[in-house]
């Protein structure tokens, strides 16, 4: 199977040592492109989006002493940094692949995804600070103009992330970023209801609270982005995929008598990799392509894994040219 652009430096090849050890790349990962130029317009107006908008809330905020809506253009703020690392991390991960980089510049996209749930959580707890010195200190809040700057802000923050959500589900790195236009939307919501009850009750602790209630929110989210980075940049294997499981799936293919040394891991959004080693029956070693074919199709079918390399191996090989062990290798990570 040929490899498509990014990955211009993968193969499948075939090889006989004595032992007739065979070798398989299998790919199908012309994901990339189409998804990565909607999503950079989708960031391109995003970021419009919110660089207006947070001038419009730090002049707001200063005007009617709001911390929530200072807050919010921190907010703000972070999201268009956000929004640019995004962008230049899809405008790097659309790169071919080169001779050093075999897999593309994809994990750029994982090292933003990273950076931004991690300054969302950094932000919040910040947030939170400066509204616990607020409830200790009660400050009066302009309940009129925080209302209005309030509600523009929700409008703009809908927009935006309506813009990125269809894109979301696709790439880490997006997600990032819609999180943080959907916690701008929130911070937005609870903005407005502050700005009713002061405007009503004259109830200024209200501003404090719902900037520790939104913040809540905001590392709820941003720590499941962490979480699910960390995991890729360690090379864990996808949450849906089991080992076991996979093995027994290979291990049902006719002619396949076992499959082990078997490790998965995510490159990036939505794109898995695996290696195998496998061994088959000795009389199926002339159909080795065909073999292959089969490995590859039950683990992108029933797996979606992307890229497969498979250690194609026979009862009467000797192993002493696959792993460089003496004796039989079998079970050794």
């Amino acid at each position: 199977m040929s490899a498509p652009e990014p990955f211009k430096n993968q193969h499948d090849h075939d090889h006989d040592h004595d032992g007739q050890d065979h070798h398989g790349h299998s790919h199908a990962l012309g994901h990339g492109m189409d998804r990565s130029e909607g999503g950079k317009r989708g960031l391109l107006v995003a970021l419009s989006i919110t660089v207006l908008m947070m001038a419009a809330e730090i002049i707001g905020g200063l005007l009617s002493n709001s911390l929530a809506l200072l807050s919010d253009a921190g907010h703000m703020f972070t999201d268009n940094l956000a929004l640019l690392l995004s962008f230049f991390a899809l405008k790097f991960a659309s790169m071919p692949a080169t001779d050093r980089k075999t897999f593309g510049f994809y994990r750029l996209e994982i090292l933003a995804a990273f950076v931004n749930g991690t300054v969302l959580v950094f932000m919040s707890f910040y947030i939170m600070y400066e509204a616990y010195l607020r409830i200790l200190h009660p400050q009066p809040v302009g309940g009129r103009l925080m209302l209005v700057v309030a509600l523009i802000g929700l409008v703009a923050n809908v927009i935006g992330a309506f813009i990125l959500n269809k894109h979301s589900s696709t790439s880490l790195n997006i997600r990032g970023a819609y999180l943080h236009i959907l916690g701008d939307a929130l911070s937005s919501v609870g903005v407005v209801i502050g700005g009713v009850i002061i405007l009503n009750t004259g109830w200024y602790l209200i501003d404090p609270l719902l900037s520790i209630l939104i913040s809540f929110v905001i590392i709820y989210s941003a720590w499941a982005l962490v979480k699910e980075s960390v995991n890729i940049l360690l090379e864990s294997v996808p949450s849906h995929i089991d080992i076991d499981e996979l093995a027994a799936e290979l291990q049902k293919i006719e002619g396949v008598r076992e499959a082990y040394h078997i490790h998965v891991w995510t490159i990036t959004s939505g794109v898995h990799a695996m290696s195998a080693h496998v061994v088959i029956d000795d009389q199926l070693v002339s159909r080795n392509r065909e073999m292959l074919d089969r490995i590859s199709s039950v683990a992108a079918d029933k797996f979606k894994v992307m890229h497969s390399t498979i250690q194609i191996e026979c009862e009467r090989c000797d192993l002493n040219l696959v792993c460089g062990l003496p004796g039989r290798a079998r079970g050794v990570q």
